[in-house]
């Protein structure tokens, strides 16, 4: 079976931040990091080489894989941000509200923090938190 490639590491959160070369993308990961961390409750932790993730859940699929993922998290990448959520209930109807972004599967993806609704965002957080938690108890 293979392994899981993205796991968490005990490298600095902060650090990896510090090595966003765009200044403005810089600023806005630390702001994505105090939205997650104040919406989730846990402090930011560093899954592969950069993903930044809030708590964690172990899954197990029908196949026999299994492994651990971060609840929620985001990962500032060149072009934009990648905002990682579950598909929720309701998820459609936020995402008309959360502002300028675009879609594909589970991920979202913003260019800054500027364009989109943080409290949109915050809510969405929630919800793609509490499904993950009801889907992997």
């Amino acid at each position: 079976m293979a392994t899981n490639k993205t796991t968490k590491t005990e490298n600095s959160v902060p650090d990896f931040i510090n090595t966003v070369e765009d200044s403005i993308k810089r600023s806005d990961s630390f702001k994505l990091l105090e939205i997650f961390r104040t919406a989730t409750g846990f402090e930011p932790k560093m899954w592969g080489p950069s993903i930044i993730g809030f708590g964690s859940y172990h899954y197990k699929y029908k196949s026999g894989h299994e492994g651990d993922a971060p609840l929620t998290g985001f990962s500032p990448r060149k072009d934009n941000f990648a905002l990682y959520l579950s598909l929720f209930e309701g998820r459609e109807a936020l995402l008309e509200k959360l502002g300028k972004h675009k879609t594909a599967k589970a991920c979202i993806y913003i260019k800054k923090v500027d364009d989109i609704d943080v409290y949109v965002l915050k809510e969405m957080i929630l919800a793609s938190v509490k499904n993950i938690k009801t889907l992997y108890p």
